[in-house]
């Protein structure tokens, strides 16, 4: 029986997938029973794998775009650094540019639980990594 890989083996597959923006890829790489969401927030809107997967094609068909700026992997975590235009927050012009990161857990040999961030901080904090060499 071959042995599950680790949230180190996943990490390229992670970049390779989300910079594609291949659903069938990133399918692949979740658990049937992902959960994504808030950290903290018990009771994610995204609570499987079709609802994760519909989550990415209701953006990319609304013209959102991201492009991976890093991924490191610390235990079971993934780290995942993206730059995301065509998003327009309150706070945000329409086709502006913004940073987000996502923690990914891994488990089972795929991706198990989302957390998305506005700051890598605390997307570091979560996945018990330092900060980045900007943020200390």
């Amino acid at each position: 029986m071959a042995s599950q890989p680790t949230a180190g083996e996943l990490a390229e597959q992670v970049r390779a997938a989300l910079d594609s923006a291949d659903l069938a890829a990133i399918g692949e790489l979740l658990h049937p029973d992902v959960r994504w969401g808030a950290p903290g927030d018990p009771e994610p809107s995204c609570r499987n794998r079709a609802q994760v997967l519909a989550w990415y094609r209701r953006g990319r068909d609304a013209g959102v775009r991201a492009r991976v700026a890093e991924v490191v992997a610390h235990g079971d975590k993934i780290l995942v650094g993206l730059t995301v235009a065509g998003r327009a927050g309150a706070d945000e012009k329409a086709g502006a540019e913004s940073d987000r990161w996502e923690v990914l857990t891994v488990g089972e040999g795929q991706i198990v639980d989302i957390r998305g961030f506005d700051d890598r901080g605390e997307a570091a904090d979560y996945a018990g990594m330092p900060p980045g060499p900007d943020q200390r």
